[in-house]
């Protein structure tokens, strides 16, 4: 076969130009740290991108789950810890205001800070985060209790339906958030707080020792939930903590499937770029010789 100059050169041009297509894919890696920058350039690497960076998204949700978990359990906690605290002063109050040697303004004056007591409590059980009533169960757009002699506890208290604050944590796996409302502020705790602030207001000692016996019986449905909410945070905890290695592990992955190894790429850049001069410089001398370069 006959080659031509024409022949010579174009294929000098295909082959300048297949240089400047790797040059520029080279390039591109190296700015953008990224194996490809569109799906045709490796639809492997793209399709396999596609579902561990679902994955990972998948990974980052569960991880704002356990944040919202960690907000309700944190201030349940801290609200039952300030219940409880309240509801052994007025056990200290109640065994002080039993005692004979009371006359009827000291029993007043217990009546007096029972009441305040009473009144923080109703504050805690209709403790909000982010605007939702934390426990309320599910019912979380109403207030728990209504302000009154004594409090009123909402009437769907001991419904199961409203028991469980659910909160996925990973797949197919759900937390309960919440207390149970039914263990903790009930209608049972308010009576015996309005019964013993009414007892010292009356300047009446009967009766206190079963006021005395029902109110260890609130102390201990709070101190029952109290242990069960933080069995759960330690629950809580490890879950966090395999979520953790499954972020690190589902990031490799993304990593190792999409970004470029720098230092290849900027050694393969660097001989392209050697190589790519070196054609420019052979073609360019082939392209310019004539006929009158072959009759010297």
């Amino acid at each position: 076969m006959r080659v031509t100059q024409s022949m010579v050169s174009a294929n000098s041009l295909r082959n300048i130009s297949s240089s400047y297509n790797k040059l520029a894919e080279l390039n591109n890696q190296v700015a953008t740290g990224k194996k490809i920058t569109k799906p045709s350039d490796d639809p492997v690497v793209a399709m396999k991108g596609m579902y561990f960076r679902s994955n990972l998204n998948q990974v980052e949700q569960y991880k704002r789950n356990l944040s919202e978990l960690h907000l309700w359990m944190d201030n349940s906690e801290a609200g039952l810890e300030q219940a409880t605290s309240g509801l052994d002063r007025v056990r200290e109050l109640l065994l002080q205001g039993k005692n004979g040697t009371n006359d009827t303004d000291e029993r007043a004056a217990i009546a007096k800070e029972i009441a305040q007591i009473k009144d923080d409590l109703v504050n805690v059980a209709n403790t909000q985060i982010n605007g939702k009533y934390i426990f309320h169960g599910t019912d979380v757009s109403n207030p728990l209790v209504t302000n009154g002699t004594p409090p009123t506890v909402a009437a769907n208290i001991n419904d199961p339906a409203i028991d469980s604050y659910g909160v996925e944590v990973s797949q197919g796996i759900t937390m309960k958030a919440n207390v149970s409302p039914s263990s903790t502020f009930n209608q049972e705790m308010f009576d015996v707080l309005q019964g013993i602030e009414d007892k010292f207001n009356s300047n009446d000692t009967e009766g206190l020792d079963d006021l005395l016996g029902r109110l260890d019986g609130v102390i201990n449905s709070m101190n029952r939930e109290r242990a069960e909410l933080g069995a759960r945070s330690n629950r809580l905890e490890m879950v966090e903590a395999r979520i953790d290695a499954q972020e690190v592990m589902a990031t490799k992955v993304l990593s190792d499937n999409e970004d470029v190894d720098m230092e290849k790429a900027i050694t393969n850049l660097s001989v392209q770029e050697s190589v790519h001069n070196a054609a420019l410089a052979v073609g360019a001398r082939l392209i310019q010789t004539s006929l009158i370069d072959f009759l010297r």
